[in-house]
């Protein structure tokens, strides 16, 4: 992706599932439409209520009311923000044809992680996961769980070796945070590094970026 970043030609999908996190992915769209990128949001039913529980944030039931909000929240034209709804099989992420530059899950269930692993496609967001491994393109998992059992640990395994990259959430504290918005820049940041798509929220280690 990397000399296609900052265009808007880079399309990343950002899938959010119903683990607490959702900060992270709020985050990482406002980023990447910053970055004049284009964005297909996909949110699963329990991501909506996790949404209402990690933010004040209202919870839209319907697509098309999703979409407004994350376009005014934003200020994103439709054409730079589409949000699919999880039956929305003609989708173009529902096909290789149509596959992302990039597919971001974030944040990540361990039900999610176990259908992608086994290569379910129960609803659009397991088959546009699909689809990005299949066509070979990255795929990026923030699983967001704690202890993980061995059953995930052989999940995340299963997908690291069809291609998947697997970054849980975890921000460091060298960079002396300061506030809650600080740690989950440090995460974003690292999302946008391994997506080759510029940022400046935070310094890399040994580089004086000034």
């Amino acid at each position: 992706m990397g000399e296609n970043a900052g265009t808007a030609a880079v399309t990343v999908t950002v899938a959010m599932t119903g683990a607490s996190g959702i900060q992270y992915a709020l985050r990482l769209i406002e980023c990447l439409l910053k970055a004049d990128c284009r964005v297909y949001v996909l949110m699963s039913k329990p991501a909506r209520i996790v949404m209402g529980m990690d933010t004040d944030l209202p919870v839209p039931s319907r697509t098309a009311d999703l979409q407004q909000q994350f376009s005014a929240r934003y200020n994103a034209a439709e054409s730079q923000l589409l949000a699919f709804g999880q039956e929305e099989w003609t989708a173009p992420v529902a096909s290789g044809s149509g596959v992302p530059d990039a597919m971001v899950v974030c944040p990540c269930t361990t039900g999610t992680l176990a259908a992608m692993a086994a290569g379910l496609c129960n609803n659009l967001l397991e088959r546009a996961a699909d689809c990005v491994l299949k066509e070979g393109r990255p795929l990026i998992v923030m699983p967001r769980e704690m202890p993980f059992s061995v059953i995930h640990l052989e999940n995340m395994l299963s997908l690291a070796r069809a291609g998947a990259i697997i970054m849980p959430p975890n921000p460091a504290f060298y960079n002396k945070p300061e506030t809650i918005d600080d740690l989950i820049d440090f995460v974003v940041a690292r999302v946008l590094d391994r997506l080759g798509i510029p940022q400046s929220l935070m310094p890399r280690w040994g580089i004086d970026e000034s």
